[in-house]
């Protein structure tokens, strides 16, 4: 039996990818943002369903040295049904034959995403190495845009309480 889900290899437009992000639980970005950030992906996944995206995936970084797999999203309703595998599966394919072997490929895992990159040879780097962030303060106005602009309420109010 054939799977409902096909891969493009391609950068979602903006809409789309603040969409998924929203749905999928991940923390809002701007419009602007988005428009300023997609267009320096390295490397880029979709999945779709009836030419729908239901799923991507994304690698930034400086092209040589430093790579960072980022944008791992799957809409609720497709979810649990292994298309993080299959992004994954993707964007390992682009680090085998396009990556240095010398590079640092680095990800952030949320919750019990770890078991899935794990499965695709990501290790803790703690505690010889720690992961640390900064987020900037973003102001209601700025979440608001970040959620209504693309015309898609947030999956819960939670989403506005993120910083």
């Amino acid at each position: 039996m054939s799977s409902p889900y096909t891969t493009r290899l391609a950068i979602p437009d903006v809409a789309t990818y603040c969409h998924l992000r929203n749905a999928s639980g991940l923390s809002p970005k701007t419009l602007e943002a988005a428009s300023k950030g997609l267009p320096n992906s390295l490397f880029a996944v979709q999945v779709l369903q009836d030419n729908e995206i239901v799923g991507m995936g994304r690698i930034i970084g400086d092209g040589g040295c430093f790579y960072q797999v980022v944008d791992i999203a799957v809409l609720p309703e497709h979810q649990g049904r292994g298309l993080g595998k299959l992004i994954m599966r993707e964007i390992m394919q682009y680090i085998e034959q396009q990556v240095p072997a010398s590079a640092y490929v680095s990800l952030i895992a949320d919750g019990q995403a770890h078991q899935l990159y794990a499965q695709f040879g990501f290790t803790h780097t703690a505690p010889k190495s720690v992961g640390m962030a900064l987020k900037r303060q973003v102001g209601m106005a700025a979440r608001e845009a970040a959620c209504y602009s693309v015309g898609n309420a947030c999956p819960t109010p939670a989403c506005h309480l993120e910083t």
